[in-house]
């Protein structure tokens, strides 16, 4: 009797209804994944201001936190002023800014050619940088600034040599990344051959910057780099919902109506710009461009391009690199020697795994 008073099933409710769930699915999976974002950023700032303020205190002597808040406000404090003022504060800030444009940069090439070996370290523009920093060192005998110059101008002319050779009616990611291996072999070899004609005072100061430090940090190095992170940072972030597209396929992005030329230049120049100034003030610090995606993409989740996680992981990875190098163990190391000691195993786990289940981040 219940069912004959039932009122019949309308034509296409049953699909309808489905759609709906589906689509409220949809909604509720963003959702979360927005919160998850919000959450990893907030707490990535937490854990980068904490590591800051610790690089602040600790050293040869410990400042207490109100000494630095005092030094921080323009007040003159005995023996703080000086050595958190004018060393540690240089530092930490170059440190941060660096670390957000080797993240930022990184997870830009990363995304955009859907490859994570696709950082600026493999793909030649590091190298091109140091090439250009090492050119103007030994044989030009340059300054702090012509050195920065040179780089900068080398990192972006290397990046614009490996996008014309790799340009073939749209860009593919596997043939710029073997053509950037093989221009990235091109540098170092030109590098080695500079270092073996070097003087000793010349040898000294390249291989210093060679191995990334943040040793000869200063407002002129820290401030540049700050400005290229204020400009071209939101370049890259108002471009990351098309970065995101991209990792679908130039196709599959062309039809969502994302521009994929104009993407893909625009993610190219902001990227580059922001790792050859990077590089120019502290040299090729290894693997912080490399890591910084992935790691953020892993505690991100999947979606969309992880482009302010990774610039946090960045700056929190040169930070804890930087302070360890300092304090941890017993003599002081240049930053670009413990990245190197943590990049260089992840980089072989990557590879094992992207020759098994195909590249993405």
């Amino acid at each position: 009797m219940t069912d004959l008073l039932d009122p019949p099933a309308l034509p296409g409710s049953t699909g309808l209804r489905a759609s709906s769930e589906a689509t409220a699915r949809v909604a509720g999976a963003r959702r979360r994944r927005g919160r998850r974002a919000r959450t990893v950023t907030m707490v990535l700032v937490a854990l980068i201001l904490i590591v800051f303020a610790v690089s602040l205190m600790v050293g040869h002597r410990f400042y207490p936190p109100e000494a630095i808040i005092r030094v921080i406000l323009g007040e003159t404090v005995p023996g703080a002023s000086f050595t958190v003022g004018e060393l540690r504060l240089q530092r930490a800030v170059l440190a941060v800014v660096a670390g957000l444009s080797f993240g930022l940069g990184g997870v830009a090439f990363q995304t955009m050619l859907r490859n994570p070996l696709a950082s600026p370290d493999v793909i030649g523009i590091s190298s091109g940088a140091s090439a250009g920093a090492v050119f103007a060192i030994i044989v030009l005998s340059a300054g702090t600034a012509q050195t920065g110059a040179f780089a900068i101008a080398t990192g972006l002319a290397v990046a614009l040599l490996v996008y014309l050779l790799a340009f073939r009616g749209g860009s593919a990611g596997t043939r710029l990344i073997l053509i950037g291996i093989g221009i990235a072999a091109m540098g170092n070899s030109v590098i080695n051959y500079l270092l073996s004609t070097a003087g000793q005072w010349d040898l000294q100061e390249a291989m210093r910057w060679l191995t990334g430090s943040l040793n000869s940090a200063s407002w002129g190095t820290a401030v540049p780099t700050l400005l290229s992170v204020l400009v071209l940072g939101p370049v890259l972030v108002g471009l990351s919902r098309s970065l995101g597209a991209l990792r679908l396929g130039d196709d599959t992005a062309s039809a969502l109506g994302v521009r994929v030329g104009v993407t893909r230049i625009g993610v190219i120049v902001a990227a580059v710009g922001l790792i050859a100034v990077a590089t120019a003030a502290t040299g090729p610090i290894a693997f912080v461009a490399f890591l910084s995606g992935p790691i953020a993409a892993r505690i991100v989740g999947p979606g969309a391009a992880p482009i302010v996680p990774a610039g946090l992981v960045g700056a929190l990875l040169v930070l804890v690199a930087d302070l360890a190098g300092q304090y941890a163990f017993g003599t002081r190391y240049p930053v670009g020697v413990v990245t190197g000691v943590l990049g260089a195993p992840y980089l072989l786990y990557l590879i094992i795994r992207t020759n098994r289940t195909g590249g993405s981040l």
